[in-house]
């Protein structure tokens, strides 16, 4: 029997397969910027494609690999005041089909450990904005102990709505 064409592969979960993280580099800045155009409703910048090849963020942006599939991208950057560091979370994305897989979990994890186990400068919190039209992004981070701290206002300048959600989690060397 031949494969039907209108529907759509989805992954399956078998043991076998599996996920990994790579770090960005100037070979594969091109699947990043195609995942983001598919995954987010803004276009980055040039000043945002540079800074995520930085090699001080290197543990911190990847691209997320499913069997060898480029399927997502998560990219941070950290900031510093009076010698505390602070991770902000700026994209985390996963393909719509690949969701369902935990990728997007393992991926947060992953920063997250990478954060508690950065030393200089000694990470203390990783936070990031949700668009407030999102309230499963929202759930998503708090299910990983991620707190609202507040809503900014006109966060947004070119998408509608412009408010978005404050989040954050604090992180401690145990994490």
């Amino acid at each position: 029997m031949a494969a039907d064409p209108n529907t759509t592969a989805k992954p399956s979960t078998r043991p076998s397969e599996r996920v990994s993280f790579a770090s960005l580099t100037t070979n594969n800045l091109g699947t990043v910027r195609k995942l983001n155009s598919v995954l987010f409703p803004i276009k980055y910048s040039e000043k945002f494609y540079k800074d995520i090849l930085a090699p001080e963020v290197e543990e911190f942006c990847k691209l997320i690999y499913y069997n060898d599939i480029p399927v997502g991208t998560v990219c941070c950057r950290i900031e510093t005041k009076d010698d505390q560091g602070r991770l902000y979370l700026m994209t985390m994305g996963i393909l719509g089909p690949y969701r369902c897989l935990k990728l997007g979990s393992q991926s947060l994890e992953h920063i997250i450990t990478s954060a508690s186990a950065h030393a200089k400068p000694k990470i203390t919190k990783v936070y990031l904005h949700v668009q407030i039209s999102n309230p499963d992004a929202k759930r998503f981070y708090e299910r990983h102990g991620f707190e609202e701290t507040g809503i900014e206002q006109d966060y947004y300048k070119k998408i509608e709505p412009r408010d978005a959600w404050i989040l954050e989690r604090k992180i401690s060397p145990s994490d």
